[in-house]
């Protein structure tokens, strides 16, 4: 069954006209890329899955009244997804937070954030951690 969109939208291009083949939804549980023309490829993103949002606005982009959303995810297939040269970009950007929080309050899932050196050192303490 297919969920009703909070939020859709497509990439645009050169004075803010959306002349792509990119079209971006957000639903209460997902976030769906669809691009190409002749073939189609379409990304799944669950919300509960993105650590990250960042809004990224070039000279350029804020002349033409656009934005950038940089969501890095959990998700192995798509680690970073970028919703690119979209009109109220803010708004965008705090409506996928305040759905990405609520998405994982249903769903009980705690983010873990661990920071590595590379040399199994998590904690960031000098001591590599093994459970004995």
């Amino acid at each position: 069954m297919a969920q009703e969109p909070v939020w859709s939208d497509r990439r645009r291009i050169i004075f803010g006209l959306p002349w792509t083949f990119t079209k971006y939804t957000i639903t209460k549980e997902k976030l769906l890329v669809e691009s190409g023309v002749f073939n189609k490829n379409e990304e799944e993103i669950r919300l509960y899955r993105i650590m990250d949002l960042t809004l990224k606005r070039s000279f350029w982009q804020r002349l033409f009244g656009l934005g950038t959303v940089h969501c890095c995810t959990a998700d192995k297939s798509t680690p970073e997804v970028n919703i690119a040269n979209i009109k109220q970009s803010s708004r965008v950007k705090d409506l996928l937070s305040d759905l990405v929080e609520t998405e994982r309050m249903a769903k009980r899932v705690a983010s873990r954030e661990f920071f590595s050196d590379g040399d199994g050192d998590a904690d960031g303490d000098g001591d590599a951690d093994h459970d004995l």
